[in-house]
C-alpha cells in the first residue's frame, strides 16, 4: 500500500510541473479577462454554460449528448428563495 501512495504522489507532482517555468500571465489574456470584468452575461449565455457544465460532468454515456443535456435542461428549473424549504 506504502508503493502505491507513493506512485500517486509522483504522478500528481508530475502533472503540476508544467507550471513550474510560468512566471509572467500572457499581457492577452489579462487584457481580455480586464475586458470581461465589466461584462454582464445574458441569460442565454448563462443557460448555455450550465449546459456546457453539466455534459463536461456527465460519465462518458454514449447516450448522454450536448443535445440531450440542452433537452433535459428544458424540463429542471431552480427553486427560487420563496419555494425553497
Amino acid at each position: 500500500m506504502c508503493a502505491m501512495m507513493i506512485e500517486l504522489e509522483v504522478t500528481i507532482m508530475a502533472e503540476r510541473k508544467q507550471f513550474l517555468g510560468v512566471t509572467q500571465a500572457d499581457p492577452r489574456l489579462l487584457q481580455l479577462l480586464t475586458e470581461a470584468l465589466g461584462r454582464i452575461v445574458t441569460d442565454e449565455e448563462l443557460r448555455e454554460q450550465r449546459i456546457s457544465f453539466a455534459f463536461g460532468n456527465s460519465l462518458n454515456a454514449e447516450r448522454i449528448t450536448k443535445d440531450s443535456v440542452r433537452q433535459a435542461s428544458q424540463s429542471i428549473r431552480l427553486l427560487s428563495p420563496a419555494e425553497r424549504p
